[in-house]
């Protein structure tokens, strides 16, 4: 009778501790492999592994601040020159860092994650490598200061003797022609593409509004076949610039505009296509 008691006391020990490792392996995901997006604020910014310090303080948007000493730190400086067709070419000179888009949400990594770029203060874009187009629809005219600003994969803001770590460039935004009353001669403006040729171009529409920070149709997952084209017509109430990650394809995003991006999924897997500014996800495509 005890011999069996202590053969059922060893089993029941044994279930449990397999119930722990299991539970374990759930909490952690697969092989515990860094998510592709998470939104800037949540819970990972308080789990993110050892890197340097992370700060009660934050930077202007609300991140925490994730000091490291000043010798062998992040450093990045930012350029610009005009486009040669619309806006400005941005290029980000970066030192003792690297740019790692496929885990962006995942633990800081020394030297590694992603950018934001300000306009005044106010993010127009998340910035996955070292060079962005910024569309002259995003900036008003006049002068304005453009702020690049780097941080790791958990949204947590590289700092340095307790200063994020950034770089700025002064832009100034001509009038946009005949503004002041006068009148041009050049080439009209292009005009953005009418239904049909969007139904010419497509092999299928994908429909979405953006209204006071809510997406509708609620988002969802679109599926495609590798080489089909897909168009996103999108409408925003502010101004904001679309992304669809895995390709690197971004759109200018007028208030109150329809502005279509029409693509050619020539790639499979599954890719989220959000808003920069708002961090939405509008929908996800799924490409098999």
């Amino acid at each position: 009778m005890a011999a069996r008691g202590h053969r059922r006391a060893a089993r029941t020990a044994a279930l449990l501790a397999l119930a722990l490792l299991l539970a374990g392996g759930a909490a952690t995901g697969c092989g515990g492999r860094a998510t592709t997006h998470h939104k800037p604020g949540t819970s990972h910014e308080q789990a993110s592994g050892n890197v340097g310090t992370l700060l009660t303080t934050g930077d202007s948007a609300g991140h925490k601040l994730r000091e490291v000493p000043s010798q062998g730190a992040p450093e990045v400086q930012l350029a610009l020159r005009p486009d040669s067709e619309d806006g400005w070419n941005l290029q980000l000179s970066v030192k003792n860092f690297r740019f790692t888009p496929d885990s962006t949400g995942g633990a800081a990594l020394p030297g590694a994650g992603h950018a934001h770029l300000e306009l005044d203060g106010r993010k127009i874009a998340r910035l996955y490598g070292p060079w962005f187009h910024l569309p002259a629809a995003l900036v008003p005219d006049g002068a304005h200061t453009l702020t690049v600003r780097l941080y790791a994969d958990d949204h947590t803001a590289w700092a340095v003797a307790g200063k994020p770590v950034e770089g700025t460039a002064q832009l100034t935004a001509p009038a946009a022609p005949g503004s002041s009353g006068g009148h041009s001669h050049g080439e009209a403006p292009s005009q953005p593409p009418t239904p049909g040729q969007v139904q010419a171009e497509a092999d299928r529409t994908v429909t979405i509004t953006v209204r006071d920070g809510k997406v509708s149709p609620a988002p969802a997952r679109t599926e495609l076949r590798r080489g089909e084209r897909v168009a996103l017509r999108v409408t925003s109430d502010r101004a904001d610039t679309l992304h669809v990650h895995g390709y690197d394809k971004e759109l200018a995003l007028p208030a109150g505009q329809e502005a279509t991006l029409i693509l050619t999924a020539d790639r499979t897997g599954l890719f989220e296509v959000e808003t920069h500014e708002s961090s939405l996800v509008l929908t996800q495509l799924i490409v098999r």
